[in-house]
């Protein structure tokens, strides 16, 4: 019989950020319970951490700032969003895009031209998710020879206060739809977003637990790059996700603290 996933070897831990550690919500949201000791107790066993996130409606510095304020250890150095990937995308690719995005993210692409756009960079826009904006992006879409449609994540909903809200990938499905294109995901379940964590970290997959609340995206993503994927019970979570048709966790645990309990008691 295969060992359980913490009986396995633990040398690396990636973490998703929302529905992980805390919940979207007013101000700052809400820290989940145990969450910020079980950080700490990982950073004190030794043990390196990548925060891998697909949070598009702010900065990372904004982000960081956010967690540190309700009591996480964690520096910028150690984020994965999606956003620095995409503007590098874009200069390689002399891409100038049209951004549908939240407007605490657009600061993320200061440095970008965004002159007579050629392509399409969509975020977590919320409200900017209007008809005439998503209107703008399909137009253009539909004028390029070769449109180019760049989705930070393709979630299709997560967990604000106490509800479930769309998120992202419902809005890229349309564009999707309308323009008879698929767009480039760039975030998880991105095989390039989850390698960067792991290359910056210096370990290898088989020896990475990686922990989220999405059973498709942090979960299968990070099972299709070789590492455990560990599902929470906590955040978007859903019953249901336990017996998903395509993806059977690594291990469900009830919360990020559980999940530490059981990978330190085993090192």
């Amino acid at each position: 019989m295969m060992a359980a996933w913490y009986e396995q070897t633990v040398d690396g831990v990636l973490l998703d950020i929302t529905g992980v550690l805390y919940n979207s919500g007013p101000g700052r949201g809400s820290v989940i319970p145990g969450s910020v000791d079980a950080v700490d107790r990982l950073r004190q066993a030794g043990l390196p951490i990548r925060f891998c996130t697909n949070e598009t409606t702010s900065t990372k510095s904004a982000l960081v700032e956010k967690l540190q304020f309700h009591g996480f250890n964690l520096t910028e150095a150690d984020v994965f969003p999606p956003a620095p990937a995409v503007c590098s995308i874009l200069k390689r690719r002399h891409l100038r895009p049209f951004l549908l995005l939240h407007p605490n993210a657009k600061a993320n692409f200061a440095e970008i031209d965004t002159s007579n756009p050629n392509c399409v960079v969509m975020g977590d826009a919320v409200d900017e998710f209007s008809y005439e904006n998503m209107n703008k992006a399909f137009q253009l879409l539909m004028s390029l020879e070769e449109p180019v449609l760049i989705s930070m994540g393709r979630g299709k909903y997560y967990k604000e206060d106490n509800d479930i809200v769309l998120d992202l990938g419902a809005f890229m499905k349309a564009l999707e739809y309308a323009c008879d294109i698929e767009a480039e995901v760039v975030g998880k379940p991105s095989p390039s977003f989850f390698n960067a964590a792991l290359e910056d970290m210096g370990v290898t997959s088989d020896k990475v637990v990686m922990v989220g609340d999405d059973v498709v995206n942090d979960v299968g993503g990070s099972q299709a790059c070789g590492m455990r994927g560990v599902l929470v019970r906590t955040g978007k979570y859903r019953p249901s996700d336990e017996q998903h048709p395509a993806v059977k966790p690594s291990g469900v645990v009830d919360n990020l603290a559980q999940a530490v309990d059981l990978i330190l008691k085993h090192r």
